[in-house]
C-alpha cells in the first residue's frame, strides 16, 4: 500500500502542480468558467460563503468569483433534496462539479456520466465504491482525493485507548443520509476495520446509525446504556452538518470522541487524527483548475494523503476528567489550550 501511495503521489504531483494565476486568467477569456458545488446542509449566508475554503483555494490558483469564474452552489438536507440539487446542477451544464464525499459523488454520477466530478474527500475507497476503475487511471468522469477512512481506524482506536484508562467498549456512529448511495461493501469496510482493531486491543464495539437529526440524543443515550466510553466518529457530510449538536451531546454524556480532522477539535472536540481539511480543499482546487484547462478526470490519478496530524484539546480533556499522557502530548502536532 505504501508503494502504491508513493506512486500516486509522484504521478499526481506532476499532473496537479498549481499553474500560474495568469494562465487561469487567460483561459475562457470573456466567458468565465462555471463550477458547481453540491453539499449537505442549509443554504449558507453570504458571510459564510465569503469564508468558504474552496473559494479561497480557487483564488490561489487564479480563479476569482465575479471575474473569471462563477460558482453555482446547491444544498440539501435530505436525500430527496440532494438529488433535486444534483439534477439542477447538471441542467446548468457547469464545466465541473465538486462534491465533498463518495455518497454525494454517487448522487451526482446518477445524473451525469459526462460532466467532470471532483471528490473533495472520499472516506471510502473509490474503487471499492464503484466510482473509478483504478486509482492511477480513474477511467470515467470522477477523480479527486480519498482520505483512507478505514485504513486509519486502527490508529484512531489505539490513540483513544491511550487516552481513556480501562477503555473496554467503544461506539461507531455513521449516517444513512449521505452514505446510503455507497455500496454495502464500501460502507462495511469501516466496520470490518474497526472490529479487527478492536479485537487486537481487547475492546468491544457497538454500532449506531442516524437517519435524522432527531436521532442523535437517543443514540448518545444508547451509548451510555451500553457502557461505551469512547466513540469513533465518521465525518460524512450529514454528520459534519450537525457538528454543534454532536459536540454538545458528547460533552453532556462525557464520551471521549476521536474525530477525523482538526476542525472538530477547534470547535471543542477532544482529539482528531487525520488529514488537514484545508490541504484537501487545495487539492480539490488543483483538480478543478486542471479540468478547466482541458484535463480529463479519467486521466487524473486519485490522490491519497501521506501526511496526518494529531490534534488534542486540553480544555475538553479536562472537562471530561481525562489526563493526557505525556507520551501522547509529545506526539501531538497541535495542542489546543
Amino acid at each position: 500500500m505504501i508503494e502504491r501511495r508513493r506512486f500516486i503521489e509522484v504521478i499526481a504531483g506532476g499532473l496537479l502542480a498549481a499553474p500560474l494565476a495568469a494562465e487561469a486568467q487567460e483561459y475562457k477569456a470573456g466567458k468565465g468558467a462555471r463550477v458547481g458545488v453540491l453539499d449537505f446542509g442549509r443554504v449558507p449566508s453570504p458571510e459564510e460563503i465569503a469564508k468558504e475554503p474552496f473559494s479561497k483555494a480557487m483564488r490561489e490558483v487564479g480563479w476569482v468569483e465575479g471575474q473569471n469564474i462563477v460558482i453555482e452552489r446547491r444544498y440539501g438536507e435530505s436525500a430527496d433534496q440532494l438529488h433535486a440539487s444534483a439534477v439542477e446542477l447538471v441542467r446548468l451544464k457547469v464545466d465541473v462539479l465538486v462534491v465533498p464525499s463518495c455518497g454525494l459523488a454517487k448522487i451526482v454520477q446518477g445524473e451525469t456520466r459526462t460532466l467532470p466530478i471532483v471528490v473533495y474527500a472520499c472516506g471510502f475507497d473509490l474503487v471499492t465504491a464503484g466510482l473509478v476503475a483504478s486509482l492511477a487511471r480513474p477511467g470515467g468522469n470522477i477523480t479527486g482525493s480519498q482520505v483512507l477512512g478505514a485504513d486509519l481506524i486502527g490508529k484512531r482506536l489505539q490513540l483513544l485507548k491511550e487516552l481513556v484508562p480501562n477503555l473496554s467498549r467503544v461506539a461507531t456512529l455513521g449516517d444513512r443520509v449521505t452514505t446510503i448511495e455507497v455500496n454495502t461493501t464500501a460502507r462495511n469496510s469501516y466496520y470490518v476495520a474497526t472490529d479487527v482493531a478492536a479485537r487486537t486491543l481487547g475492546i468491544e464495539r457497538d454500532s449506531f446509525v442516524v437517519l435524522r437529526p432527531e436521532d442523535f440524543p437517543a443514540v448518545f443515550r444508547g451509548m451510555i446504556e451500553k457502557g461505551d466510553r469512547g466513540l469513533l466518529l465518521w465525518s460524512a457530510p450529514f454528520i459534519s452538518a450537525h457538528r454543534k449538536q454532536i459536540l454538545g451531546l458528547a460533552a453532556t454524556h462525557r464520551i471521549a470522541v476521536i474525530y477525523e480532522n482538526k476542525s472538530w477539535v477547534e470547535a471543542g472536540g477532544l482529539m482528531s487524527y487525520g488529514t488537514s481539511s484545508l490541504a484537501l480543499w487545495h487539492r480539490a482546487a488543483a483538480y478543478v483548475d486542471k479540468i478547466l484547462k482541458g484535463a480529463k478526470p479519467a486521466d487524473l490519478p486519485v490522490e491519497q494523503p501521506t501526511k496526518f496530524e494529531l490534534v488534542i484539546n486540553l480544555k475538553t480533556a479536562k472537562a471530561l476528567g481525562l489526563t493526557i499522557p505525556p507520551s501522547l502530548l509529545q506526539r501531538a502536532d497541535e495542542v489546543i489550550q
